[in-house]
């Protein structure tokens, strides 16, 4: 089976709670942030995520709130950072919400519009192809399996770069990210259909978080 492409959001930031749009700023996580890191680690320790997990390639963005997330969920020793999986750089646009952007500039949506003095879609767009590229690359198949089996990667990043990811895996137009929502800490697989088709297999998946809400 060809290698799935396994997503996962950080965890919760004061910025990702207030809306911020957060890209290159460093801005760590919360203590509930570490929390759901660790909750999604213990998922993921458990079948039937564990035997597949176990020899997957893991990558992170380099900034912390990625890769404390990738740290606390178990995968220290090997998640190796990754400048591609940075997030969007929004330019005059870092630190602002959505409404604030809006009075500015009515009715604007980062898909169609972009941002000022920050990166284009099209370059956004071109750093997902390449970790696209990469999770479907021969250096991912299963040293062990007597097949060209593919290996699980994993990658800790950010809600837009990881959405624009999963459109071009599907090979859509990187616009498609705006049909596509991501949550803080969450599980996301792509993988492929029975005919071979790149597909999502599982989005937005928060369930771990969720089953500690229903005992809180």
């Amino acid at each position: 089976m060809p290698s799935r492409l396994i997503l996962v959001r950080h965890g919760r930031t004061a910025w990702s709670v207030s809306g911020q749009h957060t890209g290159r700023t460093d801005i760590p996580l919360l203590d509930e942030g570490r929390a759901d890191a660790r909750r999604l680690g213990a998922r993921l320790v458990r079948d039937p995520w564990r035997a597949r997990l176990a020899s997957a390639v893991v990558r992170t963005s380099p900034l912390s709130r990625a890769s404390e997330t990738a740290d606390l969920a178990g995968f220290a020793d090997r998640a190796a950072p990754w400048d591609a999986l940075m997030e969007f750089d929004y330019g005059d646009y870092e630190g602002l919400t959505p409404a604030q952007i809006r009075e500015r500039h009515p009715g604007w949506v980062i898909w169609r519009d972009g941002v000022p003095d920050g990166e284009t879609l099209k370059q956004v767009s071109a750093r997902a192809d390449t970790v696209v590229d990469w999770a479907r690359g021969p250096e991912n198949a299963d040293p062990d399996a007597s097949a060209a089996e593919g290996r699980d990667v994993v990658v800790f990043a950010h809600g837009h770069i990881l959405r624009v990811i999963a459109a071009r895996w599907m090979g859509l137009d990187a616009a498609a990210a705006l049909n596509l929502r991501l949550a803080p800490a969450s599980l996301s697989v792509l993988d492929w259909s029975d005919d071979g088709v790149p597909a999502i297999a599982l989005w937005n998946d928060t369930a771990h978080l969720e089953a500690h809400s229903e005992t809180s």
